[in-house]
């Protein structure tokens, strides 16, 4: 079982790994097994949705099974009961959808929190309700261009773009700035739903190896940068 993770540490987990996955599905027992999956391809940060029947049950398999250096989340975690539940579960960070009462609770209580916004003023409230980083909800509305035009003015605010990204649009939001993205039916497809996880292992693989692929090329021009 991993241990639990600080704000600080998940922050810094998510910026290395670049890649947070979400499922959600109509079972907790078909969810746990396709969030063990993609942990099994090398994704660290997987977040499940309370609105999957028997999230509860699921966050805690997958907390029991978890690889070490994996974690655990709720993920449409809106009320302070939710927080509770969900720490009693064993999950060992938050994601909202919204400005929600849970965003406080999570700080309140030192647990790390992707609270959902979408505006300008959303974002810095988040920040100020003690979010650990803001996740980008949804993105798709934007893409790329509306994250630069938000990280102008907020450039500490650590962002994670979720909503509509692939494979395709990923790169985009990591050169726009972007800490990680948040990846639910391009990467998961119906394997939460009890759906083969043959495909979803194959589209984990391949973002894993997006992810490590951009961090090289990355690491190469702040070299080059520096010389």
């Amino acid at each position: 079982m991993t241990d639990s993770v600080t704000p600080g540490g998940l922050l810094a987990g998510i910026k290395e790994a670049r890649l947070v996955a979400i499922v959600r599905g109509t079972g907790g027992g078909a969810a746990a097994k396709a969030a063990i999956a993609a942990m099994e391809e090398g994704f660290r940060f997987v977040e499940i949705a309370l609105t999957t029947p028997g999230a509860f049950d699921a966050i805690r398999e997958v907390r029991t099974a978890a690889p070490e250096g994996c974690f655990v989340g709720g993920g449409t975690v809106l009320t302070a009961e939710d927080v509770e539940k969900v720490a009693r579960a064993g999950g060992q960070f938050m994601v909202t959808p919204a400005l929600a009462a849970s965003i406080a609770e999570s700080a309140r209580l030192g647990i790390p929190v992707l609270a959902g916004a979408l505006t300008p003023s959303e974002a810095y409230e988040a920040m100020n309700r003690g979010a650990t980083a803001v996740k980008l909800f949804p993105a798709s509305i934007g893409g790329p261009g509306y994250l630069k035009a938000l990280r102008d003015p907020f450039p500490g605010i650590p962002f994670i773009p979720v909503g509509g990204v692939g494979l395709d649009e990923a790169a985009g939001y990591w050169e726009t700035g972007a800490i990680a993205v948040g990846l639910g039916g391009p990467l998961f497809g119906n394997a939460g739903s009890g759906g083969d996880l043959a495909p979803m292992r194959e589209r984990a693989r391949a973002f894993v190896d997006l992810a490590a692929a951009f961090g090289r090329r990355s690491a190469g021009a702040a070299a080059a940068d520096a010389r």
